[in-house]
């Protein structure tokens, strides 16, 4: 996505550790008009796939999940990260690692939320090596449901996990893909949805 790539250009940063700093307009001040586009992006991508339950995990993904739901006209459940006090014992739940923060966490979902008759679309800012989203898999997985497929907002490419998913037959949509990060230069593969 065009609009994307040049946003990221513009107002991202390259951090030591290949972080990519996209804080200013998607995962701490938001942008919303911005990923309202997103999100509008991603709904026609999935247009007449079934979905009807957006799934994401907590905290960066639902700002995104939010939008592509306001275009599906769908409802959205967020994995927490650290089961609360008002989330009964009757959850779903999932191990995953985050690459940015470089820890290990359990995802929950509550059971009353998923069910076999839900066609889900999990969505995320990011895809590095995969671990959030096949968590997420999982535990869609347990309650029966099929994953219509996965979005993210900018995928690592170098990092795998996209790709290894897509070899799993997992439909991946991402709205910008970098290849590489070196030197602190950003560079993008072909958008094919843009072909």
């Amino acid at each position: 996505m065009k609009l994307l790539e040049e946003k990221i250009i513009s107002e991202g940063k390259v951090l030591p550790g290949n972080i990519l700093k996209v804080d200013g307009f998607i995962n701490h001040q938001l942008d919303v008009p911005f990923i309202m586009q997103l999100g509008k992006e991603v709904a026609r991508r999935f247009e007449g796939a079934g979905v009807n339950k957006i799934v994401t995990i907590e905290a960066s993904g639902i700002a995104i999940a939010t939008a592509v739901a306001s275009f599906m006209n769908v409802p959205v459940v967020f994995a927490k990260k650290h089961k609360s006090g008002n989330i009964s014992d009757d959850v779903y739940c999932a191990g995953a690692h985050s690459f940015t923060h470089g820890n290990d966490y359990t995802a929950v979902i509550s059971k009353q939320y998923l069910s076999e008759k839900d066609c889900v679309l999990i969505v995320d800012d990011f895809l590095a090596l995969g671990s959030a989203m096949e968590c997420l898999i999982d535990i869609i997985k347990q309650a029966g449901a099929s994953v219509a497929g996965c979005v993210s907002v900018i995928e690592k490419g170098y990092q795998g996990g996209g790709d290894k998913l897509r070899a799993e037959g997992i439909r991946v949509e991402s709205l910008a893909v970098i290849d590489s990060m070196e030197g602190g230069k950003i560079k993008y593969r072909p958008d094919k949805s843009e072909a």
